[in-house]
């Protein structure tokens, strides 16, 4: 008898240790995380017929984000600015020029973090100041998150699930924040390009330099540049 209490109360501690940890948990960021969510994540779309993307993460280079809008208008294309939230703060009348220009708005982060080795609390924090800075800004709803230099985790994406927001990764990645060279910008953009990706690339001189002759290959391919939101048949 004694054995069988003895065995019922451990089962009862047991229990109540478990229930104490999960309430905890919700409250602590380490256990907001239910799921894997990876449909919410996004390397290209399957949802085109022509339509490609290219990618515009902002952190810096005000003067050439403003040059890449005029080649975007010249051409007649669209694209996606993921921006800082810091930039966004320093720049707002260039934020706004960007999307009264017809172009997407998204979250790049507040402070470029490495949002993988972030607990859910710590990607909210990131994330969500710099969403209600540019639906501020703009007078918008912000749909789409970029993780900077592509590093997210479980968190990252049960984070952006509850904001209401899309992951968004690459499917080429141009490189131009690290090599100065137009033609292989160009190169790493257009070779074999598909329908349905995402380009990757950032406003360096050499980025710039190289837009023309990108969206000339685009628009001799049949294919189209559009925001990444249009690309997801959105």
């Amino acid at each position: 008898m004694k054995n069988k209490v003895i065995a019922v109360v451990t089962n009862i501690v047991i229990c109540t240790v478990i229930v104490v940890t999960a309430v905890v948990g919700l409250y602590s960021g380490n256990a907001v995380t239910v799921s894997d969510n990876s449909d919410n994540v996004y390397y290209s779309s399957s949802d085109t017929e022509n339509g490609v993307s290219l990618m515009f993460n902002v952190y810096q280079n005000t003067e050439i984000v403003y040059g890449i809008l005029d080649v975007l208008d010249e051409y007649g294309a669209k694209a996606t600015f993921f921006i800082g939230g810091c930039w966004a703060d320093d720049n707002v009348d260039c934020v706004r020029e960007i999307y009264s220009r017809g172009h997407e708005v998204a979250s790049h982060g507040y402070f470029h973090k490495d949002h993988s080795a972030m607990d859910y609390e710590q990607n909210l924090a990131e994330i969500e100041p710099s969403v209600r800075l540019l639906n501020m800004i703009c007078g918008t709803e912000i749909s789409l998150f970029a993780p900077p230099s592509g590093a997210y985790g479980e968190y990252t994406v049960n984070a952006c699930v509850s904001l209401g927001l899309k992951v968004i990764m690459w499917s080429r990645d141009t490189i131009d924040w690290r090599d100065s060279d137009a033609d292989l910008i160009i190169s790493r953009a257009t070779n074999n390009l598909q329908a349905g990706e995402f380009v990757l690339m950032h406003p360096t001189q050499s980025t710039l330099e190289a837009l023309p002759s990108v969206l000339s290959y685009i628009g001799n391919t049949q294919l189209e540049a559009v925001t990444v939101s249009q690309c997801l048949g959105e």
